[in-house]
This record gives C-alpha cells, structure tokens and sequence, in this order.
C-alpha cells in the first residue's frame, strides 16, 4: 500500500508509508487475561506480515489485549514507542527486558516517516490516545481511553486535517469487570446483558468534532474459559457494526479494514472468526479448589495496605479462595465491604505483579459487595476503588496521599486533566479533590 492503513485484530491498526512503518498495540497471539479472553477472529498472515514489518510499535497502556508479552516476544526487533505515563513503569520494565523503548511527550507530533508522523496524550487512567498524521489525514486511535483533558486538542488537530477517523472501544459495556454477585452467590445482571444501541453516542461525538468516519475497535475478543464463558453473552459482535450512521456525511467503516488513502478506497478484511472452544481454567494454571498458602495472606494484606485512599472509605477486604474467606482490615470504622473470589494461582499473581485489574476484566473472578454502597453494583467500585488500586496505584505508583498530589498535579500541569461534565466525571473530580496541592 503507497499511503493508508489497516485494522485487525483486537486494537491493532497498522499504518502504511510507502510500506508498513507503524503498528498499534499489536495482540497477535496468545490470549489474554489468565486465559480468559481471545481475539474474536484470528490474524490474516498478510496483516501478521505487515505487523512484522514495522519498525515501530506503539503501545498505549498495560492491559494484556493491548501490551501483549507473548506477542512482543516476536517482535523484539522493533522500536517500541510508548506514551508518557507517569511513574514510567512500562516503559522502564520493558527496557529492563531488552527493548528498545522510547517515550512520546504528551501532545507533541513526532515524524516516522515522510508522510507520516504522530502525537501521544496519556490521560490520568494511565491510558492514552495516539494521533496519526498520514499526509494530510488523520486517524484518532483513543482505543480504551476517555477523555480527561485532551479534547481541545484533538479538535484543533481535526481542524487542519482534510479528513478525520475515529478508532475507540465502543459496544454493550463488557470490557471491564461485570461479574458481581449478591451475597446469596446469584450474578447481578450486568447492564451489558441489555444490549442498548450505542452507535447514536458514537456519531455525536463524531458531529462534535467534525469527525469524517469511526473505525470500530479495541472491542473484538470473546471469552474462551469455562469460567468466563457466560460473558460471551454480554459481548459485541461485528455484525452489530454492519450498518449505517444517520447523518449521510458520516462513514462506519468495516470492523476490520483497508484502507487506501492514496486511491481513496476502502475494502473489509474478512478473517476467519475463532471456532468457540472453550478451556478449563486449569489450563491456565487456575484450580478453583486450591486455597491460600502459609504466606500468602500477609503479601495481600500488604498489597492492600500501600493504598491509603482505601481508608476513607473501606471498612475491609475479603478474598474468598478455595472456598474459605480471607478478611483483610483496611479501616474497621467504616461499614462498607467487598469480597473477591477468585482461583489462588491468578489471584497471587496480581498481587505480586500488581496487577490487579488483569484479574478483574478476565470475568471469572466474582466480586461481592457489602454494606450500603452509595452507586450501582457495577458503578460501585469507581472512582474510589478501582482508579486508585489498578490505575494511579499499580501502574502510575502513587499509592500514599503525597504521592497522589504530585500525580495528579502532574496531569494538570500538563493540561490533560478536566473531567467531563457528566456523572462520570464529577465522580472523577470528586475523588480527586481532596488531593490537590
């Protein structure tokens, strides 16, 4: 291809200048989470080949569907440019691994080749957009991210384009953890399970920005353990994607896609979905029957005990294992509780890797609240406890109230942080209040 892209895979977009030069967060093999989720269709070997040409990769954020360890390990030949997340953990871990890594400053275009150049902007979730310039024509690769403050700078980006394409995570909601149960052990259905249309949301954003087209994205996996299966239900398949926005001036391009900038022409890529077979999760190293081991409880209560925000509001901490409870005090003063049950081997290892959203998003740990939660059960552990454990915590490192200060002044200066005005986002803002400097 002389000038374009592609899109494959789960969030992989590949970028062509005269050749393949840049690749995205490049699951290409291998599942992720313990096991649990697989891409929903497999790797077309031409695509696979264009990603293994590319001198460069980016990679937005620590989730396995995106930074894939198994898939990187083929592809140690390349340039890996990452975002500049505070704290700098992936970009230090991978360069103690070997690669060769390079950080983007935040909202600062860096040429990769003669026509083609690109802008990173992290985001306080310890996620990030990546903007791509191909001669002219830009693509606003935001997979999981939301918009905490660069939105102004999006827009001016659009503005000097000749024309604009959206790639983001959208669907019926399953990609975070939605596996909750009451206390009596019954799954509370989760809002996915509704299947409310979502495309209308998509094309405002779209007509808000001036915004040409949307790619779909980063939402392309389905669940493969036996004990994440019943998710599978609450995912979203392409066919869902095979229509038509409203407005006539806007473009739903295919799921998977070529497109060739240069003759202005886009064709789908068909690949071959994934036969469904499931797997025990003991093929992952997981027995559900297995419980704590001497020590273990003392590293998770040390786990929990680094997060200081935790005692303003949690009364406790409860991991149920091998079918026996664990109870961690955080602050005894405070009536809210919640329990998480889950297979020793992956629980273990969020703990000692830090981890701990990978065990979430997998959909087979179980998580129960207890005491009068202010917000819906799937609501209910953002913005207090899963920001501050999985996002400013175990990837961002700021887990004291000093360190949450200087995190979140750090975002601010750089002018990437201002909730948006929805619930979400006075939720957000919120939280973050009692931190300023």
């Amino acid at each position: 291809m002389e000038l374009g892209f592609e899109t494959i895979g789960n969030a992989t977009l590949i970028c062509h200048d005269r050749g393949p030069v840049l690749a995205t967060d490049p699951w290409i093999r291998g599942s992720a989470y313990f096991g649990s989720w697989i891409t929903s269709h497999e790797i077309p070997p031409e695509q696979l080949a264009h990603v293994q040409a590319c001198p460069y990769l980016w990679i937005s954020h620590g989730h396995p569907d995106h930074l894939s360890a198994e898939s990187l390990a083929g592809l140690r030949d390349k340039e890996l440019l990452l975002p500049d997340h505070y704290g700098g953990r992936i970009a230090r871990e991978l360069a103690a691994q070997g690669f060769r890594v390079r950080v983007l400053a935040d909202g600062v275009w860096t040429p990769l080749s003669e026509r083609l150049r690109v802008a990173s902007i992290c985001n306080v979730a310890q996620d990030a957009v990546l903007l791509v310039d191909l001669d002219g024509e830009l693509l606003i690769d935001s997979n999981d991210a939301t918009d905490t403050g660069a939105a102004a700078f999006v827009y001016a980006a659009v503005q000097k384009s000749r024309r604009a394409y959206l790639l983001c995570l959208s669907g019926y909601g399953d990609a975070d953890m939605i596996n909750f149960h009451d206390e009596q052990g019954r799954r509370l259905p989760p809002p996915a399970l509704a299947k409310e249309p979502f495309l209308s949301g998509i094309e405002g954003i779209l007509s808000a920005f001036g915004i040409r087209g949307y790619v779909p994205f980063s939402s392309q996996h389905r669940y493969q353990r036996t004990d994440s299966a019943w998710a599978n239900a609450c995912a979203t398949p392409i066919d869902v994607y095979r229509t038509r926005f409203e407005s006539a001036d806007k473009e739903l391009l295919p799921v998977f896609c070529r497109f060739d900038l240069a003759r202005d022409d886009v064709r789908a890529i068909d690949p071959r979905e994934r036969p469904e077979v499931l797997h025990a999760p003991e093929e992952f190293g997981d027995s559900w029957s297995d419980e704590l081991e001497r020590g273990d409880v003392a590293k998770i209560r040390a786990y929990f005990a680094r997060f200081e925000h935790l005692r303003t509001f949690l009364g406790w901490v409860n991991l149920r294992v091998g079918g026996k409870d664990n109870r961690i005090d955080i602050a005894p003063g405070h009536a809210l509780g919640v329990t998480f049950e889950a297979p020793r081997a992956s629980l273990m290892t969020v703990i000692e890797h830090r981890v701990f959203d990978d065990l979430m998003i997998g959909n087979y740990a179980r998580t129960i609240l207890h005491g009068p939660w202010p917000r819906p059960p799937t609501q209910a552990l953002y913005p207090d406890f899963n920001p501050f454990v999985a996002k400013y915590g175990d990837n961002g490192g700021a887990h004291t109230r000093a360190e949450l200060v200087a995190y979140f002044a750090e975002y601010r200066r750089r002018g990437f942080l201002t909730p948006l005005a929805d619930e979400g986002g006075r939720l957000l803002a919120r939280s973050m209040e009692p931190y300023r400097s």
